[in-house]
């Protein structure tokens, strides 16, 4: 038995998988898996470029906290690509399937305050780690191996996300980004909060 699963705008077949795993199920947890890679591929990539872009008081901070994210993430592409791989499948990892493939926009600010930076990174976590969640449910019955990977990235992405909000939490545990959907108005909240007239 084969089973295909959708690789940029070609189908690769599936003709073995791991024991227990059926070739039908293979395709669907490859597929997910396709979606959460080039997830972590962006955000590793948006990570670096936030990193780069920081200025201001709270630059040394923010840039010597996002490369050991960086690397994090990375470690999370090999081993969703090396799982692709396991179940039978060919995992692309290229930058034009990426943007062939992705459901969301460009990340939106280039060099920006630290603190602005940060609100919008609050978004990009949140959206990866609510579909990182939703890939942990769609991989339970078919995969419970995919699904335990998952879940330890989940762990991870959120413990960063934590680092990240830190930088937008008042005393009181309140977000500047509350209520923010989008990059831009995240940072724009965040660098409200953090403008000496908002201190005053």
């Amino acid at each position: 038995m084969t089973a295909t699963h959708a690789s940029g705008t070609a189908t690769s077949p599936i003709y073995f998988s791991v024991p227990g795993v059926a070739v039908g199920d293979a395709g669907t947890v490859i597929a997910i898996l396709q979606d959460r890679l080039n997830a972590l591929n962006d955000l590793a990539l948006t990570l670096k470029h936030v990193h780069w872009n920081v200025v201001g008081t709270h630059f040394v901070a923010v840039h010597t906290m996002l490369d050991p994210q960086v690397e994090t993430v990375r470690s999370m592409i090999d081993e969703t690509a090396e799982r692709i791989a396991a179940l039978g499948g060919s995992p692309v990892g290229t930058p034009g399937a990426l943007v062939a493939q992705r459901t969301w926009d460009d990340y939106d600010l280039r060099r920006a305050n630290a603190i602005d930076h940060m609100g919008a990174l609050d978004v990009v976590y949140a959206g990866v780690i609510d579909a990182h969640r939703h890939a942990i449910a769609d991989t339970e019955t078919a995969d419970p191996v995919t699904q335990d990977m998952l879940i330890g990235h989940c762990r991870e992405l959120e413990q960063a996300h934590w680092f990240v909000r830190a930088h937008l939490e008042d005393a009181a545990g309140s977000l500047s980004t509350a209520g923010a959907h989008t990059e831009r108005s995240a940072a724009e909240r965040a660098g409200a909060m953090d403008s000496p007239v908002a201190h005053r």
